[in-house]
């Protein structure tokens, strides 16, 4: 794959930002790219996809995007501060890979995965803009911002304010209940992971159990191990494979770990 680095001006965060790119070497006029956006998590950068996965090898098997862009530390969430992170990764970040690449506009060909905080940032995406992202993927994901409240009350008040309400676009659990009233052809699709070793497995558990009640059919699976990389570099692969790609084409055969 053709692996880049674009830095741009973005005017939802009012600053210059960085993201990877990993494009097909060979992308075709007549066939736009399905993309695949990429979160990290908290105390990471666009890069650490790149450094702590053999994420290229694996994508390289299908004809397809990945952008990872860089979320500091905001819960990709529209700040306080006035850095809209959210509004960066579903409105801004599109737009601008889409005209700076030959990706696909199209909501079937668009998807969003990430790990921890962006492992929220994922599922906080689909359920607020279902009209954007045809699936998206939580790997050991936050799934209820009031466990951050307790474990860093600095990063909390930053990133969210400190009178803020457990509601509306940061309420995951209300979210899905609001999906679940949507045809199912406008749902988009949900994967989810945990390690049952993991500090967030019992919330996972929870909202695993919160989309089920639901009626929202959503992929979960689970294994050993923590919050940490060798699940990561595991479980990233089946969420390739587990993507609804338009043209699922397996270019250079099916890759293991």
């Amino acid at each position: 794959m053709t692996n880049m680095v674009s830095h741009f001006f973005a005017n939802s965060l009012g600053k210059f930002t960085s993201v990877n790119v990993l494009l097909p070497d060979r992308p075709q006029k007549d066939r736009p790219i399905p993309t695949l956006y990429l979160l990290h998590g908290h105390s990471d950068d666009e890069s650490i996809w790149m450094r702590r996965t053999a994420l290229e090898l694996y994508a390289g098997n299908y004809y397809m995007a990945v952008v990872m862009p860089r979320g500091d530390r905001s819960f990709y969430n529209d700040m306080p501060s006035s850095e809209n992170y959210f509004t960066f990764i579903t409105k801004e970040l599109p737009k601008v890979m889409e005209s700076y690449f030959p990706l696909s506009s199209e909501r079937k060909d668009r998807f969003i995965a990430g790990l921890s905080m962006g492992g929220w940032g994922s599922l906080k995406a689909i359920l607020n803009c279902p009209e954007t992202y045809a699936a998206g993927a939580s790997l050991s994901g936050v799934t209820d911002i009031s466990w951050l409240k307790g474990a860093n009350l600095k990063t909390y008040e930053a990133d969210f304010g400190a009178d803020y309400i457990p509601e509306g676009v940061n309420d995951l659990y209300k979210l899905a209940e609001k999906l679940a009233e949507l045809p199912d052809e406008e749902r988009p699709k949900i994967f989810q992971y945990c390690g049952v070793d993991d500090f967030l497995y019992k919330d996972n558990l929870k909202f695993r159990d919160h989309l089920a009640n639901l009626k929202i059919d959503a992929h979960y699976e689970e294994g050993p191990g923590g919050h940490c990389w060798t699940n990561w570099n595991e479980r990233i692969v089946n969420v390739l494979k587990w993507l609804p790609l338009s043209e699922n084409i397996v270019k250079t055969g099916s890759v293991g770990v």
